[in-house]
């Protein structure tokens, strides 16, 4: 069936980076555009990147232009979310979600199907 499986979420000081995972099984990732998502406490979810099936169209959302950068390699199941210079207002779950096949993502959550659990990415001193 159908997983993705975040992973490299924890505590960071402000000005810190991570690297978030997502592991994906049960269908192919090359056919499919993934993106990221963020929920914090007490707000909607929001969209943070997108990247297309072919790993050449990537969309980011505004506050985190320029210090996220979302990756894709195929031949290891994995798409990646590499985040620099944290902020505190960056503090949320995490998630990945599957996007349409042969699409080029999208930051609409509507376009997405299928969705990791999530992982905490807390950043404070």
């Amino acid at each position: 069936q159908v997983q993705l499986v975040e992973s490299g979420g924890g505590l960071v000081q402000p000005g810190g980076s991570l690297r978030l995972s997502c592991a994906t099984s049960g269908f192919t990732l090359a056919f499919y555009g993934i993106g990221w998502f963020r929920q914090a406490p007490g707000k909607e979810r929001e969209a943070v990147a997108s990247i297309g099936f072919n790993g050449r169209n990537t969309l980011y959302a505004a506050s985190v232009e320029g210090r996220f950068t979302i990756a894709r390699d195929n031949a290891k199941n994995t798409v990646v979310l590499q985040m620099n210079s944290l902020e505190p207002e960056d503090t949320a779950i995490y998630y990945c979600a599957r996007g349409p096949k042969f699409s080029s993502g999208g930051l609409s959550e509507t376009r997405y199907d299928y969705w990791g659990q999530g992982t905490q990415v807390t950043v404070s001193s």
